[in-house]
């Protein structure tokens, strides 16, 4: 389910802090049936496997033609992305976050990790395009639970990330987001529970 700005704008997360000269372009509540206030490792955990990777096959389409068009049209060359067109968003972080993130290993995603606090992970992607950030929360309900929410800050470079985000955009709406949320919501209730988890939720 799509969700208004001020799901994510009235929330005192520290991204607000580090990208705030980015656009905010979608927020979304993601399903995770079952939750409590201390699930958000087990969502970062399917986050962190790529869920780029576990979407339907015309979302996987997408993504292919997207790659092949970016080596084309040399949109992911080394020069465009993070370090050479753009500083990566960890520069801005507090100097513990800085060094937990120099200090990250990342899993295979197509994302670099940013951060991640007790109900905040976020992750960062660049090219000749843009520059953008995926960004997990973790959030009551309003029905007595928690679940997750995903949004998604971009920053275009010039026109042709304008015109390109642009583009995309009902691409992303009818095919790419809602297989994403989809991939979420199996992985969530797939994930192990242990028997700890069980007892605690009674």
């Amino acid at each position: 389910m799509r969700l208004p700005s001020s799901a994510h704008t009235s929330r005192p997360w520290l991204i607000h802090q580090i990208a705030e000269d980015f656009a905010l372009e979608d927020v979304w509540a993601l399903a995770t049936p079952g939750a409590g206030p201390d699930d958000f490792p087990a969502l970062v955990a399917i986050a962190g496997d790529g869920l780029e990777k576990q979407v339907s096959a015309p979302a996987r389409a997408l993504f292919w033609l997207r790659w092949k068009l970016g080596a084309l049209l040399r949109l992911d060359r080394a020069g465009g992305g993070l370090g050479t067109r753009v500083a990566s968003l960890r520069e801005r972080l507090p100097e513990e976050l800085r060094a937990a993130a120099t200090a990250h290993q990342d899993t295979g995603s197509t994302f670099t990790f940013l951060y991640e606090v007790a109900d905040e992970r976020a992750m960062e992607i660049a090219n000749r395009t843009m520059h953008g950030v995926v960004h997990f929360g973790w959030v009551p309900d309003g029905r007595g639970g928690w679940r997750g929410q995903l949004a998604i800050l971009v920053k275009p470079n010039g026109r042709l990330g304008t015109a390109y985000m642009a583009f995309i955009k009902p691409f992303r709406y009818l095919i790419v987001y809602p297989s994403m949320l989809r991939a979420c919501e199996r992985a969530w209730r797939a994930r192990p529970i242990t028997e700890t988890h069980r007892l605690d939720k009674g």
